[in-house]
């Protein structure tokens, strides 16, 4: 299938799809679209930016578009739960994009923000309800919400549910549900506790299989520069100065971090924002926005804040620290190269990171250009495969 239109999707959907830029669906879309319209319960092991979000919405509203039914107060037809706010946000406006004009009764919950206007609006029904764990667990527990009307349950990014210390949540909203529905489970990664949950909620899943080399890395230019830590923010500097990019996420270890290399970027006239748990709601979602919006060039995250966050036409990712945890890295860089357009990832590394990089290397089966020809360049005792070539001016637009 090579276009939307044969999907057998409402047309105001294909139009909608159509107005978002969007014309050829992407291998996650190709596979699931069918297999969801159909009614039949899937495994998705993708990452953000594969299309997952289109993959799972389009066949709900496409359903529940052509079967309108009276829905009881207090009862969604359907149960996204992700593990943010952020990405909460954005399921919800794109699935408000996909369906608008079908009227259908949509809602978005999650904690830090006001409860009543949320109860209010579940207490009218819905057809499709995105919600983040602790949020939902607080509405069951006071009553404010039924899932007798069940129809569709997504669990979408299971795996950072688990990295963030939400699976004993996951499950006892999993309890609450009704057994007879049609169930989808998306995770970046398989670990022994998502396969467990899996094979206990699935029913003669679909399974559907997006690898994280396939979407990323052919298309990234990725490179990596050799330097002492006091080095950062100058190469940073001399970095976005050569490159014209003009959506660039950087990923930072620490809250104060973060707000340091914006403070530093702000004084050089470079507009930026930090993301991490320590902003408030409103400040997180502002930031993003205009990050969306390229009012901001930079946007500096944190790993847990930036889980899940979906922006279009990011050229250029940076790697200010290492990811920890090697698998990461993919989930980082995965933020720009999509819908088939190629991009940057620049990593930095101090001396001490070179075992860490290592591990990286070999997660990704390749070994990264270490970027000599640079005025901070430090030569490690261990190092990768030196690559003499500049990259920074790439993928210019």
């Amino acid at each position: 299938m090579s276009e939307f239109k044969e999907f057998s999707l409402l047309e105001s959907i294909i139009d909608r799809v159509s107005l978002k830029g969007y014309k050829q669906p992407t291998p996650i879309q190709k596979e699931c679209i069918p297999a969801l319209i159909n009614g039949h319960d899937l495994l998705g092991i993708a990452q953000t930016g594969t299309g997952k979000t289109a993959a799972f919405s389009l066949p709900i509203i496409n359903n529940f578009g052509r079967n309108k039914i009276d829905i009881k107060a207090k009862n969604t037809r359907s149960l996204i739960l992700t593990p943010t706010r952020e990405l909460a946000s954005q399921i919800m406006q794109n699935i408000d994009d996909y369906a608008d004009g079908l009227g259908l009764k949509t809602k978005v919950v999650y904690g830090g923000v006001g409860r009543q206007e949320q109860v209010d609006s579940i207490a009218l029904g819905l057809d499709i309800l995105v919600a983040t764990p602790g949020r939902l667990l607080d509405l069951i527990k006071t009553g404010d919400i039924d899932f007798n009307a069940l129809e569709v349950f997504v669990l979408d990014e299971a795996d950072t549910m688990l990295d963030m210390g939400f699976f004993k949540d996951v499950q006892r909203i999993i309890s609450k549900l009704p057994k007879h529905r049609q169930t989808l489970l998306f995770s970046a990664t398989m670990p022994a506790e998502i396969e467990i949950l899996a094979q206990a909620i699935l029913t003669n899943p679909i399974k559907v299989q997006i690898t994280a080399e396939t979407v990323t890395v052919d298309l990234i230019n990725q490179s990596v520069y050799h330097l002492e830590k006091s080095n950062k923010v100058p190469l940073l500097f001399d970095i976005l100065k050569e490159s014209d990019c003009k959506k660039v996420l950087i990923f930072c270890k620490t809250k104060p971090g973060a707000d340091i290399i914006v403070d530093a970027l702000e004084e050089a006239s470079i507009t930026a924002a930090s993301l991490h748990s320590g902003k408030t709601q409103a400040a997180r979602e502002s930031a993003l926005q205009q990050f969306k919006d390229t009012n901001l060039r930079v946007l500096v995250a944190t790993d847990v804040a930036a889980r899940g966050i979906d922006v279009d036409n990011i050229t250029l990712v940076i790697n200010y620290n290492l990811p920890e945890d090697p698998r990461n890295y993919i989930h980082r860089i995965g933020r720009t190269a999509r819908a088939g357009k190629s991009g940057m990832a620049i990593s930095f590394a101090v001396e001490n990171d070179i075992t860490l990089l290592k591990s990286i290397e070999k997660s990704i089966g390749q070994v990264i250009p270490v970027i000599t020809e640079q005025p901070f360049h430090k030569e490690f005792a261990e190092a990768p495969k030196k690559a003499k070539k500049k990259v920074t001016k790439r993928n210019r637009r």
